[in-house]
């Protein structure tokens, strides 16, 4: 069962410039990076009085992941605790050589947004078995009992926004294409069903192609500079996420096509912007700071609870739709109030 939360609407950090691996070093002392050349913090023994939280994700070269990562390790920090912050960059070796760093340090938690759901679960099986407990935000695992949290955007929910927004301003009518995500992570799939639990009711929408752009904005303009050529007069595309939207953006820019209506999922900066300005025409804003927060507050509450749930393992946070009457609004993955 999940347990379903609604949004907080709330300015949270500043997202800044993307790094491959980094710590939270730069919101002051007691932090560390992938390299462990910060040597200040002795390990103590796993799940037994040690301060550090391990945050891992994949490249912050995607905002939605630097988001992640600043959240949480601000929030860590706040709380007493020291931070490494590693990048897996979707590669699952890299993944489980950072759970080897995680164990060798004997992290007291691990915050994780994975690189695969079926993968990770033997990276998560290996630091429950060392005694490190792993918050996992964003991206769920194919098993349960394993991680002693999961928590995430309600995918359907927002997916469901999407595909009303984009079938309005389609006017319920024309020819589509759709960009999904990675095969492995099982948003992809959630957000897909959830636009076609829509766009497949309404008879005058037509889908005439669908590619698999894996979350990337260049293999998205690719993509849809292909899609363009076979059929130049679609009317619309639906993004799994809004770096992919970005990148159908760019393709349609390219090809001097300004009346075809673009929506994506995220709520990232860029695409935020670009509603300001009139292209891109809505997004989905996963509240992915205060996911990240959450994680690392149950984190705490387990630790300090002698290795005891606070909530149950799957939750999800409701999403908000983004377009030019409230992206205003918009700061950092939140909505004001």
């Amino acid at each position: 069962m999940f347990r379903h939360t609604s949004r907080l609407s709330r300015a949270l950090l500043p997202v800044a410039g993307a790094a491959l691996v980094l710590g939270t070093a730069a919101c002051g002392g007691g932090s560390d990076n992938a390299s462990g050349t910060n040597t200040s913090a002795a390990p103590a023994a796993a799940g037994s009085g040690s301060k550090l939280v391990v945050v891992i994700t994949p490249s912050p070269d995607n905002v939605f992941f630097k988001a992640e990562q600043d959240a949480a390790a601000a929030k860590a920090k706040e709380l007493g605790y020291e931070t490494l912050v590693i990048s897996h960059d979707d590669d699952p070796t890299k993944q489980s050589q950072a759970f080897d760093t995680a164990i060798s340090r004997k992290a007291a938690a691990i915050i994780l947004d994975n690189a695969g759901a079926d993968v990770t679960v033997t990276a998560v099986k290996k630091a429950k078995d060392a005694g490190i407990p792993s918050f996992l935000i964003d991206r769920e695992i194919n098993q349960t009992g394993v991680a002693v949290a999961q928590i995430v955007s309600n995918n359907a929910q927002g997916a469901s926004l999407g595909g009303q927004e984009f079938a309005k301003k389609m006017n319920n009518a024309g020819s589509y294409a759709e960009l999904l995500g990675k095969e492995t992570d099982t948003n992809a799939g959630v957000r897909s069903k959830g636009y076609h639990d829509i766009l497949d009711q309404i008879p005058a929408l037509k889908m005439v192609a669908q590619q698999t752009a894996n979350w990337d904005q260049a293999e998205a303009l690719a993509k849809t500079q292909t899609i363009l050529q076979a059929h130049p007069d679609i009317k619309g595309i639906i993004a799994g996420n809004d770096t992919m939207a970005l990148g159908a953006q760019a393709a349609l820019d390219a090809a001097g096509k300004k009346d075809v209506v673009v929506v994506g999922f995220d709520g990232s900066p860029d695409v935020v912007s670009s509603i300001k300005t009139g292209k891109i025409k809505a997004t989905v804003l996963q509240p992915a700071s205060q996911i990240a927060e959450m994680a690392v507050e149950q984190a705490d509450a387990y630790i300090k609870g002698g290795g005891k749930a606070s909530q149950p393992e799957k939750q999800s946070v409701d999403c908000i739709l983004v377009t030019p009457e409230n992206a205003d609004k918009v700061t950092n993955f939140a909505v004001a109030d």
